[in-house]
């Protein structure tokens, strides 16, 4: 049997941190199967152990500080 993992969806506002409800950033596939979901402070707060059990970490923190280019310089 060959598993073909496809790419993970863009978190969203509706996924929620499995610790506190916030946003969540992080998405982590465990290696026994299933996902938890954390906000970026507990994704931090947590991350040396979720290496440990994780097949998969994706980090969407970066969008915490990036800033939205709404409007070309033209349109200034």
């Amino acid at each position: 049997m060959t598993t073909v993992l496809t790419p993970a969806s863009p978190l969203t506002a509706a996924d929620r941190c499995d610790r506190c409800g916030a946003q969540a950033y992080l998405r982590v596939v465990l290696l026994s199967g299933g996902e938890l979901l954390f906000c970026a402070h507990h994704g931090r707060k947590f991350e040396p152990e979720l290496k440990k059990i994780a097949a998969e970490i994706q980090d969407e923190t970066e969008r915490l500080t990036t800033v939205p280019n709404h409007a070309s310089e033209e349109e200034r």
